[in-house]
């Protein structure tokens, strides 16, 4: 069943001798505002890790097929659709419902469009462009960021001639002594209506991704990632009850010493207001 309640949510997580979220444009170091020195983290990265822990406990399962990922070309996916559905493929000038019965197709066969939409306007067999219901904002850290670059030696070299200079070259890993992040999202009730028929079902699940998405995620280049809290405030009505952002300044978290270096998660004060609005309710999910 489609769900009929909007939702808006806080995540706060942190990373420990990690890089959350490397830069290409900056040799792959830890992503930091330039002008404050606050760490962020891409949307695309927290949704990549969400559609891999999705993909990790539904495979296989009708329904919770991942559109972006690195298997098959997205315009065969889309020609898959076309196929699936019985409609003519690889023609110009397709009919506007053929291209929405391949739109309906992927929103009820693919999780991550279901919920985070997608541009499937490419190809010869398009299947029209999904505003998806949820929608995640950039995490930003709490405290402005340190980047330590550490040097690293590799004992295996990967050409003949570049071991006429030693068996050891040098390397680099830049990482962040420890962070702590906070992202807000929101989950639209009225577009998941009108097109993708997001459920509640998904809608837990997609909870439970959140809360473990770092957990079967582990590498040495992130470090030590954990969720620490996921507040989500419920509304009873579709489109809610209140602006997002009075329920997101419910939520607070600030360095305990100004001038002392955070190390853990204690080193910040934590509080909720509870006095919430009207028709919208708290759940603390962490």
């Amino acid at each position: 069943m489609t769900i009929k309640n909007r939702y808006d949510f806080v995540m706060i997580f942190d990373v420990e001798n990690g890089n959350p979220n490397g830069d290409p444009d900056a040799g792959n170091s830890p992503r930091v505002d330039a002008e404050t020195g606050h760490g962020y983290i891409t949307d695309v990265c927290l949704k990549r890790k969400i559609r891999n822990y999705v993909e990790l406990c539904k495979e296989g399962q009708a329904g919770y097929n991942i559109l972006v990922k690195p298997d098959k070309a997205l315009n065969t996916k889309f020609t898959g659709a076309y196929e699936e559905q019985g409609l003519k493929t690889g023609q110009k000038g397709k009919n506007p419902a053929d291209v929405e019965a391949a739109r309906d197709y992927m929103c009820k066969n693919y999780f991550d469009v279901r919920a985070f939409g997608a541009v499937m306007s490419t190809g010869d067999d398009p299947c029209g462009i999904v505003r998806g219901p949820v929608q995640i904002n950039f995490a930003r850290s709490i405290s402005p960021v340190s980047i330590d670059d550490i040097t690293i030696t590799r004992q295996a070299r990967t050409t003949e001639d570049r071991t006429e200079t030693g068996n050891t070259e040098m390397g680099r890993k830049s990482i962040i002594p420890y962070a702590v992040y906070r992202a807000e999202g929101h989950i639209s009730a009225a577009q998941a209506d009108k097109v993708t028929k997001l459920s509640d079902e998904d809608v837990e699940l997609l909870w439970e991704a959140i809360i473990n998405m770092f957990e079967d995620d582990h590498s040495a280049a992130r470090g030590k990632m954990c969720m620490r809290k996921l507040y989500v405030f419920k509304h009873d009505k579709m489109l809610g009850n209140c602006p997002s952002h009075i329920l997101f300044d419910k939520i607070s978290i600030k360095q305990s010493e100004e001038n002392k270096a955070p190390r853990q998660f204690s080193d910040y004060e934590l509080t909720v207001d509870e006095q919430i609005p009207d028709g919208v309710e708290l759940i603390e999910k962490l």
